[in-house]
């Protein structure tokens, strides 16, 4: 359980401006925690630090607020061969809390090898279980391997690390074209410079794209991708400690939300149907079937943008039989049609 004082993992900053400084927070800020393993690009984790906090402050000078808005720390292992990682590094020292986001920075040369990875690797699988969502740039992609968690998810990383990774991983689903797989709960970045598109992104996800696009400017960097300023992904709550309901949402991540059987997601979650319903609205903050459709707007988004196939076939890769359907799902989240997002964002 976090202490303290945390907010919605899909809470978003982004319009500060409209909200006029009043925001409302109950319990702890999220937490970017950034593995810094022995051999770990020092110029990542210092670029990554610099950008987060400067968003962080900029958040906060919005909002017109002294609390902190969202919490960066450093992690590394410690007490030798059988130790767990622990904080070196907080901006927020004052309370306990746990990691909402943990992030591998890229390491230089060679994958990642397999004595160290392990010595993580039961400790992130016990951190993804009770609902933080993990990251990795680069061939830290291989840290995040060692978990088992990548097992039929879509990853990326370097492309130069495309066979040895699949060598050492091979029911990952690994696509070496894409700069950045956001997976929700699993997100992964290619190139050893991608953890700038990935920190923009999480700025985006935690702070809002008002705050990304500022941080970008001020950086002179360009926003990850797509303009993220009016459209962002899905990013479900997470963190709310409830096992069952967490099951539940990483089973409909890995099957991409095609099933939508009340019975068959309480049964996931080993629930009577009603109990499920009113557990999964308080841990989620949405209804099953909303859920469901934001997931699913979320796989036509990436169909949309990188794939040629037709509007009627996206939305029949990603569950709906009836297109006109989708159209309006899809408008409703978004805000634009399928048509015009392509022609917006296609790649």
């Amino acid at each position: 359980m976090q202490l303290g004082y945390t907010t919605r993992l899909d809470y978003r900053i982004g319009d500060i401006d409209k909200m006029q400084g009043n925001i409302a927070m109950t319990a702890e800020p999220p937490e970017i925690g950034i593995i810094d393993y022995e051999g770990a690009q020092q110029a990542a984790v210092l670029g990554m630090t610099d950008l987060i906090v400067f968003a962080e402050r900029r958040a906060r000078e919005k909002a017109k607020s002294e609390q902190p808005l969202l919490r960066l720390s450093h992690w590394r292992l410690v007490g030798g061969e059988t130790g767990e990682p622990a904080r070196i590094f907080d901006t927020a020292p004052t309370s306990p809390g746990r990691p909402t986001f943990l992030l591998v920075p890229p390491g230089l040369g060679a994958p990642l090898p397999q004595e160290m990875t392990a010595r993580y690797a039961q400790w992130l699988r016990v951190q993804h279980s009770e609902g933080t969502a993990l990251g990795s740039v680069c061939n830290g992609a291989f840290l995040l391997g060692e978990t088992g968690l990548l097992s039929r998810r879509k990853v990326t990383t370097h492309w130069t690390y495309e066979e040895p990774f699949l060598s050492r991983f091979p029911e990952v689903e690994l696509d070496t074209d894409r700069l950045i797989v956001d997976d929700g709960d699993i997100v992964t970045a290619g190139g050893i410079m991608a953890w700038i598109d990935l920190c923009l992104k999480l700025i985006d996800r935690f702070l809002g794209p008002t705050i990304m696009v500022e941080t970008a400017r001020t950086f002179l960097v360009d926003p990850p991708g797509r303009e993220q300023s009016y459209y962002s992904a899905f990013a479900p709550k997470l963190n709310h400690g409830d096992a069952a309901i967490l099951k539940v949402q990483h089973w409909l991540q890995a099957t991409e939300g095609k099933q939508m059987s009340l019975a068959a997601l309480a049964a996931q979650a080993g629930l009577q149907e009603r109990t499920f319903i009113r557990r999964f609205q308080k841990a989620t903050g949405l209804t099953t079937g909303d859920y469901i459709q934001r997931l699913r707007v979320n796989k036509a988004r990436e169909l949309l943008q990188f794939t040629k196939a037709s509007v009627d076939q996206v939305a029949w890769e990603v569950g709906y039989t009836d297109p006109s359907a989708f159209r309006k799902i899809f408008g409703r989240i978004v805000g634009l049609t399928p048509q015009e997002y392509r022609q917006r964002f296609a790649v």
